[in-house]
């Protein structure tokens, strides 16, 4: 449970352009940015200006992070307050922001002390990310545990 700061204009917009929409649809935007449609049904989702609210059960500690990345890596939004409580208890993975000259296999260097693990991060973030190489300064990024 907390709060994340996230950069208020490097983000897409997936929530649409009025408040009215964004009230609404918020929880299925974040749902479907995430990859699961059902979780739209398990997290409740309130917009507040450039802070995101999400709270509810979610299955694990990835999906989590997967939420509250989706949730901060939007167009005008700068926090995400969560209280999102995963049904196990895996370790939390940590969180990057991307600077200008990252990829994906530096961030792995120096998260994991090996380039080659880029694909952990890549598919961590997917389906937010749809290609290694398309990554931009501002966006956070989920770097989950090291698998051995």
């Amino acid at each position: 449970m907390g709060f994340f700061d996230f950069v208020k204009n490097a983000g897409k917009s997936i929530f649409g352009s009025s408040a009215d929409a964004a009230e609404t649809d918020a929880a299925e935007a974040i749902a479907k940015e995430v990859g699961d449609p059902s979780l739209a049904d398990k997290i409740k989702v309130e917009v507040d200006g450039e802070t995101v609210k999400v709270t509810g059960d979610v299955p694990d500690q990835a999906t989590r992070e997967k939420i509250i990345v989706a949730a901060g890596n939007v167009e005008g939004i700068s926090k995400v307050d969560e209280d999102l409580k995963p049904a196990d208890d895996s370790p939390e993975g940590k969180f990057h922001t991307v600077v200008k000259g990252d990829t994906l296999w530096a961030i792995a260097e120096k998260s994991y002390g090996d380039g080659s693990k880029y694909m952990t991060i890549f598919e961590a973030n997917k389906p937010m990310l749809s290609h290694p190489d398309k990554i931009y300064p501002g966006q956070v990024l989920r770097i989950p545990t090291a698998m051995v």
